[in-house]
């Protein structure tokens, strides 16, 4: 199911990814566990997720988008070569209405509750969500999800 979603996904944010100049890949995992997940939901995570990652990622650049098994679960994963996170914003990311970038805040057109959505929804499954990022080399989301 997790490589179901990535598929939607994909289909989805390609023409965008396109539109930006963007590669956008999917590694469906092998072995990959189902997870017990509201589809619509999920659909909205990632949804979230991707956007963010080709908003933050430059002409020319890649979001990869995985699935793999862990132990206990599946993780999915949202890859980007974009600008990074600074290490000072990175434990601040999935808070509620926090920007790293404060001059993107004037423009009006995030909310700033993305990621605390996201996080919410995973938790409301079972599930965590995790992020690393270098400055200049890009971000990784992970979402752990619990096996079915």
């Amino acid at each position: 199911e997790p490589v179901v979603l990535l598929a939607r996904a994909a289909e989805s944010y390609t023409p965008a990814a396109q539109k930006a100049g963007i590669s956008l890949v999917v590694t469906p995992g092998t072995g990959v566990p189902d997870v017990n997940v509201d589809v619509e939901r999920m659909v909205q995570v990632l949804a979230n997720l991707v956007t963010n990652a080709i908003r933050h990622t430059p002409a020319g650049g890649t979001v990869t988008l995985g699935a793999h098994p862990e132990q206990g679960g599946a993780a999915i994963t949202v890859a980007d070569t974009g600008e990074g996170i600074a290490p000072d914003d990175l434990p601040r990311v999935f808070d509620r209405f926090y920007r790293a970038d404060k001059a993107r805040s004037q423009s009006g057109d995030e909310s700033g509750l993305g990621l605390a959505i996201v996080k919410s929804i995973i938790a409301s499954h079972g599930g965590t969500v995790d992020v690393t990022s270098e400055l200049g080399k890009g971000t990784t989301f992970t979402v752990h999800l619990p096996a079915a």
